[in-house]
C-alpha cells in the first residue's frame, strides 16, 4: 500500500481571523445546550459519585464520608443519614475535519480550510471549559487519524497542531473518506456525546448510513463551509478549472449565459440535498463561508 501524501499548508492560507473572545464566552452555553441538548452534568454516570441529583438517603455506616452527612435528616430521626448522589458524566466532543483538497480553495477572505481551523479551535475550547475532553480525527489522506479525546490544555495544543498540518494536495483525495471516518468513529466513540462533523460535504458517497449510525448514538452537529464561487460562475470567458478532489483538467466558456445558469441550478440542487439529508437525519446543520463572519453566523445559527 503507498503511503498516503502530506499534508502541507496552502500558500493562500489566511488564518481563522479573529476571534474575540467575548463572543468566544457567548457561544460557551449556546454551543452546548443547542447542540449536544446536554452539558456535562446534565448527564449520568454510572453508580454513585459527586454529583448534584439525589440518588438515596441512607443511615450512615462505618466507613461513609462524614462530609455526606445529610444534617436535616440526621436532626429529625436522631440518628446520623447519609446523602449519596448519582455522579456526574462528563461529555467528549468528538470533531471529524476534513483535509481534503477542496478544503484549500477560496476566493474571498480566506480559504475554506481557513475556517475549519477557526471552528475546530472554537468547538475545542468549548469542549473542554467543563472539565470535558475533546478528540479529533482527520479524513482525506490516506487511512482516518485520531488523536484521542485529550482534556484541559493539552487537548487544546493537540489540535492547534493537528490543523496547523495543512490539507492534502489536489488530485489525492478520496471520495469514501468521510464516511470511513464516520464508520471508525462510531467504533471508538462507545460512550454519548457530541460529534462534530466540519467539511463542505462537496461527496455525498457512502457517508450518509454511517452518519445514520453515529447520529443513533451521539448528538451531531454538521458544519458546512462554502465559498461564493462554488455557487455561481464568473462571466470571465474561457477558464482552465481543476477538480482539487481528482486533479482533472477542464476547459469551459464561462462567457455562455446557459452554461453559467446550468452550474448554479446544479449546484442549489446539491447544497439543497445535502440539507434535506441532515434534516432527515436530525443532524443539527450550520452553514458557514469564507466571505462573511463565520464566528458571528456560528453563533446566530445555535441561538
Amino acid at each position: 500500500m503507498s503511503e498516503p501524501p502530506p499534508l502541507s499548508v496552502p500558500e493562500a492560507r489566511q488564518g481563522p481571523g479573529r476571534m474575540p473572545h467575548g463572543l468566544l464566552e457567548s457561544l460557551d452555553l449556546v454551543v452546548a445546550r443547542r447542540t449536544s441538548g446536554a452539558l456535562p452534568g446534565d448527564r449520568r454516570g454510572a453508580g454513585l459519585g459527586a454529583g448534584t441529583e439525589l440518588a438515596q438517603l441512607r443511615p450512615y455506616e462505618v466507613g461513609d464520608d462524614v462530609r455526606q452527612i445529610d444534617a436535616a435528616a440526621t436532626a429529625r430521626t436522631g440518628e446520623p443519614h447519609v446523602r449519596l448522589h448519582v455522579p456526574e458524566r462528563t461529555l467528549t466532543t468528538w470533531i471529524v475535519l476534513d483535509v481534503s483538497a477542496s478544503m484549500a480553495f477560496g476566493t474571498a477572505e480566506r480559504l475554506k480550510s481557513d475556517v475549519a481551523e477557526g471552528v475546530v479551535l472554537v468547538i475545542g475550547r468549548l469542549a473542554i471549559r467543563r472539565a470535558g475532553s475533546v478528540a479529533l480525527m482527520t479524513y482525506g489522506a490516506g487511512r482516518p487519524r485520531l488523536l484521542p479525546p485529550r482534556a484541559s490544555k493539552p487537548g487544546l495544543v493537540a489540535l492547534r497542531r493537528a490543523v496547523a498540518e495543512g490539507v492534502v494536495p489536489d488530485g489525492h483525495s478520496d471520495p469514501h473518506a468521510l464516511g470511513q471516518a464516520l464508520a471508525r468513529l462510531r467504533a471508538v466513540a462507545t460512550q454519548p456525546g457530541l460529534v462534530v462533523v466540519v467539511s463542505d460535504f462537496r461527496d455525498q458517497e457512502e457517508w450518509v448510513r454511517p452518519l445514520r449510525g453515529v447520529a443513533a448514538r451521539h448528538s451531531v452537529l454538521a458544519v458546512e463551509i462554502r465559498d461564493p464561487r462554488e455557487h455561481e460562475l464568473p462571466a470571465s470567458g474561457r477558464l482552465a478549472l481543476v477538480d482539487p478532489e481528482t486533479g482533472e483538467l477542464l476547459e469551459v466558456d464561462t462567457s455562455r449565459r446557459g452554461l453559467r445558469e446550468r452550474f448554479a441550478a446544479l449546484e442549489a440542487e446539491g447544497r439543497a440535498e445535502v440539507a434535506k439529508t441532515f434534516r432527515r437525519l436530525e443532524v443539527a446543520h450550520v452553514v458557514l463561508s469564507t466571505d462573511r463572519d463565520w464566528l458571528r453566523d456560528l453563533g446566530r445559527r445555535l441561538r
